[in-house]
């Protein structure tokens, strides 16, 4: 029964009878139930897989959530690309969807049958052929979403401080909007002469004026000089003194100043005209949190835009130090655990036609990667050059360096050095692929404390 269910399998189609006999012996059978592992990710490749009946989906786990990458129907064989590749485990997991009979083959007895039967070599190397590209099309684009998911995320926090901050100043400038008037008002049933009222009008206006230049004080200098205006406005019977001492000395405001306004406005006056112009002043205040904030999130904005190259043709006349730019500033958040980025710009780096966005790929790749080697903490240098005909980008660290036994595989397809379902081992590869798309190429050279990846564009040539 076993024989005759190998023969319909395709790939087995043209083995003589003996070689099937063979097969029989030398594998063994699985019987799963739906929903069971056949074998989990991280397992040795040490088995190619025959499903003879039922269903059995590939998946693999990404941030404790499974990504289907293809599902097998009877009489198809599966597993055998890392025997193939020479990978010690399986890049992916399969599970059973439905009722499943599956016929396991020992990869020895595996490359057994390829030395020995050149139709199965035939068959399977084809086979092999479209399941790699398609394993490899459908992991790169989760590598890009996965990419992608990560510099959202990232960016949802860069963001999230800018615009809080924005919220927040809305509402306090609702509440000071709300009490100036009644300030003003308050101050305009006072006796004062027209003279005095129109001396705390040019006053509020050149203090906001000056405020928005006012040096900023050291912690320690202006904690002294608070005490000596909060001690000036209790001596003066100033209501809730304490309250405008921040306030006042954040914009350059001292006891001399305050001396001036004493001598110009009335004793019981003094209070309310004081208060008046230290809402004025936090309004001012809040209006420039605001405003930074805004401006923040306008340059979020557009480095997200320049990223993407949005609104603009596949293939765009490129400014590298752009493109540079904008990746820094969307990997900024990762940034701000200890690493520093030292720019070593040519001045005069001719621009290049090329495709920006996979540009960016590129660089947000070897950044990323020159972050985690350093676990957020060193430095990065980023120069740029023109050599001959070519414009070449080093982006180097200061890590631990590339160990030399895996420095001939670092490009190589599913090649990592992280953890069963950290990384995909496709981050290089694909940036390799987008140099190549160029007619460009990437090298590297790596020891202990000194790693330069260096990308080498054509200038004016056309992309593959």
């Amino acid at each position: 029964m076993l024989i005759e269910a190998l023969r319909q399998v395709p790939v087995f189609s043209k083995l003589q009878e003996d070689r099937l006999q063979w097969l029989s012996k030398v594998g063994k059978e699985a019987w799963l139930e739906p929903g069971e592992l056949h074998r989990g990710e991280g397992s040795p490749a040490d088995h190619v897989f025959v499903l003879l009946e039922g269903e059995i989906r590939i998946y693999q786990k990404v941030d404790e959530q499974e990504v289907v990458l293809t599902t097998y129907k009877p009489n198809e064989l599966y597993g055998e690309l890392p025997v193939l590749t020479g990978d010690e485990y399986l890049w992916a997991s399969g599970r059973a969807v439905t009722h499943s009979y599956v016929f396991e083959l020992p990869k020895d007895a595996f490359w057994q049958l390829l030395s020995s039967c050149s139709c199965v070599m035939t068959a399977i190397l084809g086979t092999m052929a479209r399941r790699m590209q398609d394993i490899q099309t459908l992991s790169q684009q989760r590598e890009k979403l996965a990419a992608l998911g990560t510099l959202a995320a990232g960016l949802a926090h860069e963001m999230n401080n800018p615009a809080a901050a924005v919220v927040r100043g809305a509402r306090h400038l609702q509440d000071i909007f709300e009490e100036l008037p009644c300030l003003s008002l308050k101050l305009n049933q006072q006796q004062m002469t027209p003279v005095q009222l129109e001396f705390l009008a040019d006053l509020q206006c050149e203090v906001v004026k000056s405020a928005k230049t006012a040096p900023r004080l050291d912690p320690l200098r202006q904690s002294d000089r608070e005490d000596e205006v909060n001690d000036w406005l209790d001596a003066h019977d100033v209501k809730d003194g304490w309250k405008l001492s921040s306030t006042l000395v954040s914009a350059g405001l001292d006891t001399a100043w305050l001396d001036t306004v004493a001598t110009k406005v009335p004793p019981e006056c003094l209070s309310d005209a004081l208060t008046w112009i230290s809402t004025a002043l936090t309004g001012v205040g809040v209006l420039s949190e605001v405003e930074q904030g805004s401006s923040r999130i306008s340059q979020l904005v557009k480095a997200i835009k320049d990223y993407s190259y949005m609104d603009q043709a596949p293939l765009q006349d490129v400014d590298v130090h752009e493109g540079l730019e904008s990746t820094i500033t969307i990997l900024s958040y990762k940034l701000k655990t200890g690493v520093t980025v030292t720019r070593e710009y040519d001045p005069n780096l001719p621009r290049l036609l090329a495709y920006g966005s996979e540009l960016n790929q590129v660089w947000t790749n070897l950044i990323d990667n020159a972050i985690e080697a350093m676990n957020g903490q060193g430095e990065i240098w980023i120069r740029t050059w023109c050599e001959y005909d070519h414009v070449l980008v080093e982006i180097a660290d200061n890590g631990p360096g590339i160990p030399r036994d895996i420095q001939p595989r670092i490009f190589e397809p599913f090649f990592t050095t992280k953890g069963v379902g950290q990384g995909t081992g496709l981050g290089l590869d694909v940036t390799y692929r987008i140099v190549s798309k160029h007619n460009g190429n990437i090298s590297f050279i790596s020891q202990p404390g000194d790693t330069r990846f260096q990308v080498r564009l054509p200038i004016g040539s056309q992309t593959a």
